[in-house]
Order: structure tokens, then sequence, then C-alpha cells
């Protein structure tokens, strides 16, 4: 009885969290996942690689042909500690503004495609540039989404004052900073992670300026993605609907607009007077009204 009270409460929280910080989760989930998996290839002599490297964007263009995932997939893994903390730092601090301003539809659209952004980048920096001629190492790390998303916002409001350690400065002289910070670190090591960062930088302010346009860059990257989770979901969803209507048939049950009034007067009871004052009945039907 306990485990299930924990779990309704635990469920209820993660649907306040905005989708800045259910991403943060996310990333959190995927640095501390493998940890445990290493363990276990450990024990049984297989190189942890072996894994990981399924997910890290390879900087050839003939592993990325059979790889075309980790385009995507390398912005969830981080390499240690502090590139997690303070990648998750700077998206928490640029997701509360961003989101102030846009709906996550847009915040989703801008980080996704400065991942895409700063992976294509990386690719092509090293078919490219000389420096790079002979060298084909991979990348991990949600740099290039979260820069899309803080150039996004200090293209979108230049003028906003933020409070940086002791001083209140612009967005637009923050953004700046961070981009040259990467201009000038290239020659210094992790070169291909920095142009990675650039890209994505360079997607925020253009997605920025063309919103300011009336041009919604992201809407055909919206579309594709909602196409795909369509073509898997259709035919569970067809499912769905059959079951539902049988059972409202059989049982005389509620419509959904009155389950809808329930659930709003059981979320208005919580944010007034919290989750424990719920009867069990009530904190029943918002378990099972979240699994519906």
């Amino acid at each position: 009885m306990g485990f299930m009270n924990f779990w309704q409460q635990l469920q209820f929280r993660l649907k306040q969290f905005n989708i800045a910080e259910k991403l943060i989760l996310i990333n959190i989930a995927c640095f501390v996942l493998p940890l445990f998996l290493n363990t276990l290839l450990f024990l049984f002599n297989i190189p942890s690689e072996l894994f990981l490297s399924w997910f890290e964007l390879p900087a050839s263009l003939e592993k990325l042909l059979f790889r075309p995932w980790s385009l995507i997939t390398y912005s969830f893994f981080h390499s240690g500690f502090f590139h997690l903390f303070w990648n998750m730092v700077l998206l928490y601090f640029s997701g509360r503004l961003f989101l102030n301003l846009f709906q996550d539809r847009t915040f989703i659209n801008t980080y996704f495609l400065g991942v895409l952004s700063g992976g294509i980048i990386f690719v092509l920096s090293y078919l490219i540039f000389p420096a790079f001629r002979g060298i084909a190492p991979s990348m991990i790390g949600a740099s290039a989404g979260v820069m899309a998303v803080f150039i996004f916002v200090c293209t979108y409001s230049p003028d906003q004052q933020v409070r940086f350690f002791f001083f209140d400065l612009k967005l637009r002289y923050l953004g700046i900073a961070f981009v040259l910070l990467d201009v000038i670190q290239i020659p210094y090591g992790n070169a291909g992670g920095h142009l990675a960062h650039i890209g994505g930088a360079a997607l925020g302010f253009f997605y920025a300026q063309q919103l300011q346009k009336g041009n919604d860059i992201g809407t055909p990257f919206e579309n594709f993605i909602n196409t795909l989770v369509g073509l898997f979901s259709k035919k569970k969803v067809m499912k769905t609907v059959h079951k539902s209507n049988k059972k409202n048939r059989a049982t005389g049950s509620k419509d959904p607009d009155t389950n809808q009034e329930k659930i709003d007067a059981i979320l208005d009871k919580i944010s007034k007077s919290g989750y424990e004052s719920l009867s069990k009945a009530e904190k029943d039907f918002l378990f099972q009204a979240g699994k519906d």
C-alpha cells in the first residue's frame, strides 16, 4: 500500500514538470543506467564500448550510414558527471526563459533541430577541414541542443537582463560570450565538440530570427516526427477506442467529459490542499485516469 501511494505521488509530480525538466531527467537516466550496465558487462567480460558505440555519433560518414539514429541518440549520453552537470544547468536556466515565451512544441523543435544541426556540422567538419584529416572520433553530449535553446532565447529577447554571478547582464552579451568561447577553444582540444556547439547555436539564432518574421522553420520537423509516431501508434489507438466504447455500452460508465470534470476537480483540490488531502477513492481514480 505504501509503495502504491509513493508511485501515485511520483507520477503526479512528474506530470507537473515542464518539458525542459523532463528532458533533464531523461539525460540523467541515460547517464546513470549505463553505469550499472557497465558492471554487468564487466562481469561477463564484454567490452562496454560495444554498447555505447551504437549511440555515439561517428565522424566517419561510412559508419554514420549504418547508424543514422546516432544523429539524435548521441545527445542523450555524456562522458562524465561535470559534462552532464553543466549542460543540464544551462538547459534548466535557458529552458525556463524559453518556456515563458513559447509552447513545448517550439522548445522540442529548437532543441532537437539544434542536436541535428550540431551533429551534421561535426560530421562535415571532419570531412572538410585538413586539420582533421586521418582522424575519426565519436561524439556524445547534449551541448548542441542546449546551445540552440540558449541562443534562441538570447536572439529573441536580447535585452532581457539576467543575474550572472554578481552582475546583471543582457542576454545578448551572454550569448555572444558563449559562442566566442567555443570559437577560440577549437584549437585547444575537443574541436569537434566546439564546432557542434556552434552548429547548435547557429540553428537557435536562425530559428529565432525566422520566428520573428512569422516563419516557423520547425514545422516540417514536427510534422515528420508526428508522422513517425502516427505510423507506430495508429493500430494501438484504434484498438483502445474500440475497447473503450464497448466498456461504456456494457457498464453505462460516465462519458469522457464527465471524467475530465472530475479530474479537474481533484487537481484543484490538490493545488489548494495538497496531494495528501485526497481520499483513497480520489487517489485511485486519479491513478487510473493517468493509466488510461
